[in-house]
């Protein structure tokens, strides 16, 4: 079967991270973020995928290629001017045939059953079902209001929570008939601005499905922080973080969860741990203590420095700032 991930966004709301990636390429647990999407998408048999680019697009081809080595078959669609998330598919009308396609985000993280959705959208007979999660806080999120029955009424944009008429949000996970094609016009188009409120508005099928499982909306630095940890503390069903065989020195003290990439070496009286993910290639000095943290490929922690609650970008480097002098956050710091 046929999917689209999209993954052509700037990702300003993680902005630093991504000056130098795009946002499905940071990664959550030593796994790019679209690393995790492809797998939750091709363990459900759809392996033929379009994934749109536009920001930093060579850094997502440069990883994933055709596909092959990811169990997929890639169809890159390269857009020039933004098309929204509708008009991203639209621009690819022939390539959809006639069967039932999914769309999914590039940016966040579910282990949902697709297949369940997928059954769930055959039975009802509509147009589009939209996957749906609970939230405690509608306020962050679009919200959708459903009958009974489960077809879709309403949309709420980030409803202050005294007004909230749903706590259900769009995860952006979409299952379509191919005749909703014809009902996006070329050009930018948006499926939660403009497709979906007009399709309600004409009392067309549209259907929530209420998923369960892990859903995570990648769309801050502490929600970033926080996917990680939840991949450290098994709180998913997707891919357990990438870990190597790490170098460490005598008396470095470990306390758990954390995830070691591969080549990190660890020097004599390190402390690392809780809730560290440590990619590739970085060294950890002598008396270092990390908690709470992401670094990514390549850190180099000079001794004594203590890192927490902190994201640092790749090959940074961070150090005790000399006698005299106020503590900054070293280039990539979040």
């Amino acid at each position: 079967m046929k999917a689209m991930i999209l993954a052509a966004g700037a990702g300003t709301r993680l902005y630093p991270l991504t000056a130098q990636l795009p946002k499905p390429m940071v990664p959550v647990a030593n796994r790019p973020v679209l690393e995790h999407v492809m797998r939750a998408v091709t363990r459900h048999d759809f392996r033929e995928l379009a994934i749109n680019l536009s920001y930093l697009p060579q850094a997502i081809t440069a990883h994933f290629g055709d596909g092959a080595g990811h169990g997929a078959r890639i169809h890159y669609s390269h857009e020039e001017e933004p098309l929204g998330t509708a008009g991203g598919v639209r621009k690819l009308a022939d390539y959809w045939d006639d069967g039932t396609f999914l769309v999914i985000g590039g940016d966040d993280l579910t282990d949902m059953d697709l297949a369940a959705m997928l059954a769930f959208h055959r039975a009802h007979g509509g147009l589009a079902t939209l996957a749906l999660y609970p939230v405690a806080d509608p306020s962050r999120f679009g919200v959708v209001v459903t009958g009974p029955d489960g077809r879709v009424t309403a949309f709420q944009e980030k409803p202050p929570p005294q007004e909230a008429r749903s706590n259900l949000c769009n995860m952006q996970v979409y299952l379509f008939e191919p005749a909703i094609l014809e009902l996006i016009p070329e050009g930018f188009f948006d499926f939660g601005r403009h497709l979906f409120p007009a399709l309600v508005a004409q009392g067309a099928p549209i259907y929530g499905y209420q998923a369960t499982g892990y859903w995570r909306d990648i769309g801050s630095l502490e929600d970033y922080l926080a996917a990680n940890v939840d991949f450290l503390c098994g709180h998913t069903n997707l891919a357990p973080p990438a870990g190597g065989r790490p170098d460490l020195g005598a008396g470095v003290q470990v306390v758990p969860p954390l995830c070691l990439g591969q080549g990190v070496m660890v020097h004599p009286g390190a402390m690392l741990g809780p809730n560290c993910v440590i990619g590739d290639g970085c060294e950890i000095h002598s008396g270092a203590k990390l908690s709470h943290c992401v670094l990514w490929p390549g850190v180099q922690v000079k001794a004594g420095t203590v890192v927490s609650r902190a994201i640092v970008t790749p090959h940074c480097t961070v150090e005790v700032p000399p006698e005299g002098e106020q503590p900054c956050a070293p280039s990539g710091k979040a």
